[in-house]
């Protein structure tokens, strides 16, 4: 078999097709893996018009497609390096792949994995015979370590998926699928992380049948893929969203674009709250929970069906993994409706008078109120932070702004204010104090033990904090939200003192939510 260990550019892109073409079909992993179902979403395809199946990726061993190309990888090692064991870094499900799959070789198996990785898939790594090696506060910081590791003992690194053998391993899948479904089938939707599954996926599907699209999905603030063929060339990423962290990923796989710019059909982007709603469709179709990034697929294709008039169509999404942590779910339950056009967020402001909250409410008629918050403040306004049910197609949000508008009230929509979904609607109930300086601040850090702690000890003594709101989401990524009194002849320091403390940050003094409730 021709070794793609130079440059995937070094042979033209049939050849390169070829050759992975041929890796996926020498591929073992059915030593470790099985073959997932193809499964109808019936609730999801009758409200979609189209036929939606999906691939059950989630119901591995290791609940992840990643042990399919962990196997892969370490069944081609030679002897001597067999002996030596490996080594990789991994945030969870290419870790317990790589642990699974060294298990069943009799390998030695090293994961490198951040400090801020959830328990659960520290334990899974673990419970599959890996020996866990916890350092550095995120994936960049634990795969230096990891390469340094493979380095000084020898043993052979183990990528995620900038491999031909570990895409060999991933695309497996599409194998599977054309087996599934040899009949009609119009597009395969894949989530994206460093591209190791769509890259097989595109190459198996495109060398047998071309006809279909292979379509990738990202989150919008994980976009790697989706900006590289824009550039026409693998770029990094400032920033990396993490709420769907199995795709946390700033740049794709040098192997992995190769294939990717000459056969995936285009790239879809999606929000996190539309990614919380694919999760509900997904259990409410199969009772099965999918981690975020396991539901990207069926979150592109809602978006593709609405942009395309879609009607009567194959679509297969990849399901693509399901490690998620138990206590994220309360997250993701709160910001599916709104992923689902079902929930509008708004601020209303009514005469602060007796009979002004039934007013309201008559106005509204039989929509239901999901959320009410409002605190008396002297004047003769009061303004209301309101949660109120919505359908995309009976009642879109834009109607009932529009109503509440005739009927002459001044209305505010905040249903994609990160702010005000995040935080303003825990906090509402009080104003600044009169006179008061704020400077109104929101934060992301790693989340471990101390975490909040270590946040509260850089920011200091030197201003007070008149506002504190934090919620611990069961993510690697803690959020605060904080207003400081800071004076106005020391306001010209302050963007120098935050960029001290080395967190990300967004000044949102002037946000509109934080200026009705609470400025």
């Amino acid at each position: 078999m021709t070794s793609l260990a130079v440059s995937p550019r070094a042979i033209s892109p049939r050849q390169l097709l070829s050759e992975q073409v041929r890796r996926i079909l020498a591929a073992p992993v059915y030593d470790v893996a099985i073959e997932t179902p193809l499964q109808l979403a019936p609730a999801l395809s009758a409200r979609l018009g189209n036929q939606v199946l999906l691939k059950r990726e989630d119901l591995q061993p290791t609940f992840s497609f990643k042990v399919r190309g962990a196997y892969t990888r370490l069944s081609r090692l030679s002897q001597a390096q067999r002996e030596r064991g490996v080594i990789t870094a991994s945030a969870g499900n290419h870790a317990q792949g790589v642990a699974l799959a060294a298990s069943r070789l009799g390998l030695q198996a090293t994961i490198v994995m951040p400090t801020t990785t959830p328990e659960l898939k520290v334990e899974g790594v673990r419970a599959r015979g890996g020996n866990v090696v916890l350092h550095g506060e995120s994936f960049p910081h634990a795969l230096a370590h990891a390469l340094r590791l493979a380095d000084s003992q020898g043993a052979t690194f183990v990528p995620p998926f900038d491999d031909p053998d570990v895409i060999a391993g991933q695309g497996t899948v599409a194998m599977e699928i054309l087996r599934q479904q040899p009949g009609a089938l119009d597009a395969i939707f894949v989530p994206v992380g460093g591209g190791g599954l769509i890259a097989g996926i595109a190459a198996y599907v495109k060398y047998l049948r071309p006809e279909i699209r292979v379509i990738g999905v990202e989150p919008h603030d994980s976009n790697c893929l989706q900006a590289a063929m824009a550039a026409g060339e693998r770029v990094i990423l400032p920033q990396v969203g993490t709420f769907a962290d199995g795709v946390a990923v700033a740049q794709i796989g040098a192997h992995c674009f190769e294939l990717c710019r000459h056969y995936v059909d285009e790239v879809i982007t999606v929000s996190n709250d539309e990614v919380c709603a694919a999760i509900k469709d997904i259990y409410d179709d199969t009772r099965s929970i999918t981690e975020p990034s396991g539901a990207l697929a069926v979150a592109g294709i809602k978006k593709y069906v609405a942009r395309e008039q879609a009607w009567g169509q194959t679509l297969v999404a990849i399901d693509s993994g399901a490690n998620v942590n138990f206590d994220r779910l309360r997250h993701v339950a709160e910001r599916a409706e709104l992923g689902e056009q079902r929930e509008a967020i708004i601020a209303v402001t009514i005469p602060e008078q007796p009979g002004s909250f039934r007013t309201f409410c008559q106005v509204l008629g039989k929509r239901q109120i999901t959320e009410f918050n409002y605190r008396y403040y002297p004047g003769k306004e009061a303004r209301l932070f309101v949660g109120v049910q919505t359908h995309p197609l009976h009642d879109p949000r834009e109607r009932l702004l529009a109503s509440l508008r005739e009927q002459g009230y001044e209305v505010l929509d905040l249903t994609d204010n990160e702010l005000a979904k995040m935080h303003v609607r825990h906090t509402v109930g009080g104003h600044a104090a009169p006179g008061a300086e704020e400077r109104v601040l929101r934060f992301e850090f790693a989340e471990r033990p101390g975490a909040l702690l270590g946040f509260l000890e850089r920011l200091g003594k030197r201003w007070n904090i008149s506002l504190f709101h934090y919620r611990n989401h069961g993510a690697a990524e803690a959020r605060v939200f904080a207003a400081l009194e800071v004076p106005g002849d020391e306001l010209p320091g302050l963007p120098d003192a935050l960029d001290a403390m080395g967190y990300r940050y967004w000044d949102e003094t002037e946000n509109p939510a934080y200026r009705l409730f609470l400025g």
